[in-house]
């Protein structure tokens, strides 16, 4: 198999387990308060990734200061806050919808860059992408000024604030440079992330212990989302990550619905709306609008990496 075709073939295969993810979300759901959900999905996702590095004899205690501080804020925003409020949105909405609106952060990245760096300004064409893809959440939500208060509307709001604060996550984290391998700084974030998530479990008075029912449902999805779609998804990502680079690597974001919503129609029975793929292509056309330059620099650089290499006849 050729490195094109491998890395296809990766990407695919994240984009599955990524998009079923929510499927099994939503199953677990049914059994488990949802912050408790996602703590204990995290717990096993850093056991299995503190497993791995002691496996391999890596590096696994912070030393630097960015050591620390990426996995901490990284955890607390991108793990924790994510998490908890998409875990609490997808109560009330479709796998498909949740992954659709979770589309909205290749978009809000670049805009939270542009806020919070000395200079950097979204120009008119950003501006006009940011405006498409919020244009696309509207489309999703359909919201009824007559019914404000709606549980899908609800829904919709809890998951477009778990993008938020994954973005901001991303950001805040950017300038970190940790000496940590990825996959030890991953496993720390992961359990930042959890003991964050515990913590608010137990203060929130709508979560309750005393509710969770540990069904094989419930213990097969924790299980799940946290070998699968925790410790193996994210070890996949970095992998493509190191293939394609994050421009291309982005792009999954926009794949992963199709497999959230085929996987929600398939065992869940969930329907696939018409508002649901039109905001799909609204919220894909703001992303291309704001990263046309980069991706075209990104295509034409790797164009011109290929015509430079000799050929067998050199």
């Amino acid at each position: 198999m050729t490195r094109r075709y491998r890395n296809a073939a990766l990407f695919v295969a994240l984009a599955a387990i990524w998009g079923s993810a929510f499927v099994v979300t939503k199953v677990g759901l049914r059994h488990l308060p949802p912050t408790l959900f996602a703590a204990l999905r995290f717990d096993l996702a850093a056991v299995l990734l503190f497993g791995y590095v002691a496996a391999t004899k890596a590096e696994w205690r912070p030393r630097t200061g960015d050591d620390w501080l990426y996995p901490l804020a990284g955890g607390l925003f991108a793990i924790a806050g994510h998490h908890a409020f998409l875990f609490a949105g997808q109560q009330y909405v479709s796998s498909g919808v949740a992954a659709v609106l979770l589309g909205l952060v290749p978009i809000v990245t670049p805009a939270f860059t542009r806020v919070f760096s000395t200079g950097e300004r979204l120009s008119p064409t950003g501006a006009a992408g940011l405006g498409l893809g919020f244009l696309g959440v509207v489309v999703i939500a359909s919201p009824d000024p007559s019914d404000l208060l709606s549980s899908d509307l609800l829904g919709v709001a809890l998951v477009l604030v778990s993008a938020v604060v994954f973005a901001f996550g991303a950001v805040f984290t950017h300038s970190r440079a940790p000496d940590l391998s990825l996959v030890a700084t991953q496993a720390w974030m992961m359990a930042v992330g959890a003991v964050a998530l515990h913590v608010a479990s137990v203060l929130l008075p709508t979560e309750s212990v005393a509710a969770a029912a540990w069904t094989p449902e419930a213990l097969g999805a924790v299980a799940y989302l946290g070998a699968v779609a925790g410790a193996l998804g994210f070890t996949l990502y970095f992998s493509l990550l190191d293939r394609i680079g994050p421009i291309e690597a982005s792009l999954i974001e926009y794949v992963i619905p199709l497999f959230a919503a085929l996987a929600g129609w398939l065992a869940l029975g969930e329907r696939v709306t018409a508002t649901t793929v039109a905001g799909f292509v609204v919220i894909l056309s703001g992303f291309l609008l704001m990263k046309r330059r980069a991706i075209a620099e990104d295509v034409l650089g790797r164009r011109g990496r290929r015509a430079e290499r000799p050929s067998a006849d050199d």
